[in-house]
Order: structure tokens, then C-alpha cells, then sequence
């Protein structure tokens, strides 16, 4: 009989000739559990999603409590569902005024597609400017305004009318006009390893667009949800867009995804071709419940203790070998060398038992993402294994 791991290889689309190939049982808070007991502490929450660990309690009751309710009764938009609206109230609760309508879809580069498609609709303009080394997602459209060649060339031709700059370039912010329908920015650099831009950056991009009546689109897929220790991570920039788009943390390990807007922007969907903009499964009922009961976990009392949960991480990851730790909250970047040293250490720490990985765009730093409820003693013991695992790799 075959294994799992050959049934896998076998009837799985792979994504790379090397796959982690680690075999899951269970999970539980901030470990995983193999088929042979193995026990992994995650320092990446399934690359930024289970930002109130696996499998959380208040997680669990709301989906039980969905489960014996109903599941997909219709496709989006039609009937009135208590999950969906009850969600979309508490989200719209945590943003500004006019960021107070929510398009819920399953995943962050659906999210992506349709903020693109309002932003076109809404100015009636076709340019998108994007940022260098961004990450919006792999569907065609987030594809084409994602920041790296090497991930497509491949597909092209991909979407007409994409333009780049340099993130944190205020030099570069000259390039956004009157016929720039949107720029799509993360408020967090993710994929290119954790780059935070300045304060006056985004106050000066907040204020370009208002002056070419180009929308801001913040795509938040990885840095929402209290990565960064506010709920929002532009909340610490004092700006706000007028698109917004989340994924990942937002369902508690749940597929769901987001973009919100105000309701005079989202309007135009409606008609001039009505459906505008269409899902069958968005909003799944038992998602939306999973992520009420998420929100709700971060809000009361999670993101205290973020920042804090960071610097304990800096202070034990020092090592002659980690040449630098870049952060925002609990979205962090350990550099090294180069991806020849780094990846040894990625797989034995694995073999340890601590579970990290590395950046699309930054394959020279280790990414650091645990659940926001991991504790002080735990953050200790990961710290503890990755520099056990950088001496191994380095024969000491």
C-alpha cells in the first residue's frame, strides 16, 4: 500500500521539486503534531494565517455553531445570512467612516481581483501602479501587479497597463496622474522581506492621490489582523485608503478574503452590467463565523502583548551568523548571508522541531510569523532551537 507522502507526490500538483514533505496529524495552538508524534512549533501560522493559533476554542464553538445551522445556501449577495452581515458589521466597526462596505470572497488574491475591478469601474481610468518586489497573489490580474519578473514571465502577456516604483520612494510617487485609476500598495512589505516604509512616505502618497483623484488600495493580506500589533497595521501611519484588502488571518485558519470600500464606491457593481462582480463562495457561512469569533479573539486583548512577544525575539535571536532582524510586530525577517546558508538551517530546525521559512523576493532571511498568542517561554524555546539549528548547520 502506498504512503501518504508517495500518494502526495503522486497525485498532488506540486508547486516546487521540494516540498517540505512534513506529514501532519493535528494541531493545537502553536504546535503541530506529526503521524509519528513529532511535535513543530510554528513560527509561521501557515504563512500568516492562524494568527490565533491552531485551532483556537472560540473558533472551534462558532464553527460547530454554523455546522448545525446550514452551510452554501446561495451564491453571494442574494439572501440575507447572519454570518456574513454579522461579520461585515464588525469589520466595518474597526475602520474609519467611509470604509463601511464589505465584499466578502474566499481567499487574498480574489480579494485582490475585485479591488482592481472597482477601482477601474469606480474612475473609469485603466492604470495600476505597483510597487517593486510586491506580492498581490498568483491569479492573473494580482499576478500582474506583483512586483517581480521572475514569477511572469512566464504567463505573459498579463494585464495592459501596469506601472512599478520603488517602495518608500517618495521621488517615485511623481509617477502616480490623473490617469492612474489605483495604486496598490502593502502597508507592510511581506514577500521582499519585511520592509516598513517611513511615516512621511505614506502621508505623502495618502496626499498624492487625493490630488490626482487616484485610490489607494492597501492590500493588508499579511499585515491586518493585529500582525503588526494594531488591528490595522495603517492605523500606524495615520492614513486610511479607500480601498482596503485582507485575507489570511482574517478566517482563524478558515478560507476567506475581503476588499472593503465605502458603499458609494462599491455601488457601481450593481448595474452597467449588474453582477459586477460575482462569487459563489464567498462569505461562506462557516468561514464568516470563524472570523467574527477571530476578530473578536484579537481585539480583546491579543495585540497587547505584540511588540513585546517581538523584542523577546530579537533579544534571543543573536547569533554571528544572523547579520540583521528586521520587523513590524510579529512580522519579522532574520537575514543572513545568502539562501545557500540559510536553507540548512530552515530544514534542520525543522528536524528540531521549529517550523520557519523564507521570502519569494528575499531568500536570504528566515520569516518569522508565529501565532500572536504564542507565549514568552515558547518564543525562548523557538529562539533556542533555530540557534541550535545554526550551529549544526555551521559545524559548531
Amino acid at each position: 500500500m502506498l504512503s501518504q507522502r508517495q500518494l502526495f507526490l503522486d497525485h498532488l500538483a506540486q508547486t516546487t521539486d521540494f516540498p517540505l514533505m512534513v506529514e501532519i496529524e493535528r494541531a493545537e495552538g502553536v504546535y503541530m503534531y506529526g503521524t509519528q508524534g513529532e511535535r513543530y512549533l510554528d513560527l509561521i501560522s501557515g504563512i500568516g494565517v492562524s494568527n490565533v493559533g491552531h485551532r483556537h476554542p472560540k473558533v472551534l464553538e462558532a464553527i460547530q455553531q454554523q455546522l448545525d445551522k446550514y452551510l452554501h445556501v446561495m451564491v453571494y449577495g442574494e439572501f440575507v445570512q447572519s454570518p456574513q452581515v454579522d461579520l461585515a458589521t464588525a469589520l466595518t466597526a474597526t475602520l474609519p467612516a467611509p470604509l463601511d462596505n464589505v465584499y466578502l470572497v474566499n481567499s487574498g488574491s480574489e480579494a485582490v481581483e475585485g479591488a482592481l475591478k472597482l477601482a477601474k469601474r469606480y474612475t473609469g481610468r485603466s492604470e495600476i501602479i505597483s510597487c517593486h518586489n510586491a506580492y498581490h497573489g498568483s491569479s492573473h490580474g494580482a499576478l500582474s501587479v506583483g512586483g517581480s519578473e521572475q514569477f511572469k514571465r512566464g504567463y505573459r502577456p498579463l494585464l495592459p497597463g501596469i506601472r512599478h516604483i520603488a517602495f518608500n520612494n517618495i521621488t517615485d510617487l511623481e509617477l502616480i496622474t490623473h490617469k492612474t485609476a489605483a495604486i496598490i500598495i502593502e502597508t507592510v512589505q511581506g514577500e521582499a522581506g519585511i520592509r516598513v516604509a517611513d511615516h512621511h512616505y505614506f502621508q505623502a502618497l495618502r496626499k498624492k492621490c487625493d490630488e490626482t483623484g487616484c485610490l489607494l488600495i492597501l492590500d493588508e493580506i499579511q499585515a491586518g489582523f493585529g500582525r503588526t500589533g494594531k488591528f490595522w497595521a495603517f492605523e500606524h501611519y495615520q492614513i486610511q485608503p479607500d480601498i482596503l484588502v485582507c485575507a489570511k488571518g482574517m478566517g482563524g485558519g478558515m478560507p476567506i478574503g475581503a476588499f472593503i470600500s465605502s458603499k458609494e464606491m462599491m455601488r457601481v457593481f450593481r448595474n452597467n452590467p449588474i453582477l459586477g462582480h460575482i462569487t459563489t463562495f464567498g462569505g461562506h457561512p462557516v468561514s464568516a463565523a470563524a472570523s467574527l469569533a477571530t476578530l473578536n479573539i484579537i481585539r480583546n486583548g491579543v495585540l497587547t502583548s505584540v511588540e513585546a512577544k517581538a523584542t523577546i525575539f530579537k533579544e534571543n535571536l543573536i547569533h554571528p551568523k544572523i547579520k540583521t532582524i528586521r520587523h513590524f510586530g510579529l512580522m519579522m525577517a532574520v537575514e543572513f548571508d545568502s539562501f545557500e546558508v540559510l536553507k540548512p538551517v530552515i530544514d534542520r530546525a525543522i528536524a528540531l522541531g521549529v517550523v520557519t521559512d523564507w521570502f519569494l523576493f528575499c531568500d536570504n532571511s528566515m520569516r518569522i510569523a508565529p501565532p500572536l498568542t504564542i507565549s514568552f517561554d515558547e518564543i525562548r524555546e523557538a529562539c533556542t532551537i533555530i540557534k541550535r539549528a545554526i550551529d549544526d548547520c555551521a559545524g559548531l
